[in-house]
């Protein structure tokens, strides 16, 4: 079996093991990489967007899973929801320090990935023809 090799802490303090099945870095890494977790930290990178622009700039995303993901997003403390206490009601969301720092990195493997899409279709097809799919 293979372990990972890496300091126990850093400056702030112990250092998370995303394999570790009770470290809450696992729970963090797995909303980040949700479904719509990444997309929305992707859509963010540009600044501060509504609920309703971000709905647009995320095609086939429900009302109902915008409002979830954005929830876990905020409770990992990725993203701050500012209600300006309007009618009609107007919330807006941006990301935080942290949530920018992740967005980035998001954002490199989206990028690789649109970038080498014709080579990974390629490759996914040829697997599917090795396996008889």
């Amino acid at each position: 079996m293979m372990h990972r090799t890496r300091a126990n802490s850093t400056e702030e303090g112990p250092r998370g093991d995303v394999l570790a099945r009770a470290c809450p870095s696992r729970q963090i890494l797995q909303h980040v990489t949700s479904r719509w977790g990444g997309l929305i930290l992707i859509a963010l990178r540009g600044g501060t967007l509504r609920f309703a622009e971000l709905r647009r700039r995320i095609d086939g995303i429900s009302e109902r899973m915008l409002a979830q993901t954005l929830q876990v997003l905020e409770a990992d403390g990725l993203l701050i929801r500012t209600d300006h206490g309007e009618v009609p009601p107007r919330v807006d969301y941006r990301l935080t320090p942290a949530g920018e720092e992740i967005s980035a990195r998001v954002f490199a493997l989206s990028d690789w990935i649109e970038s080498h899409l014709p080579e990974l279709m390629a490759l996914s097809s040829d697997a599917a023809g090795r396996t008889g799919q």
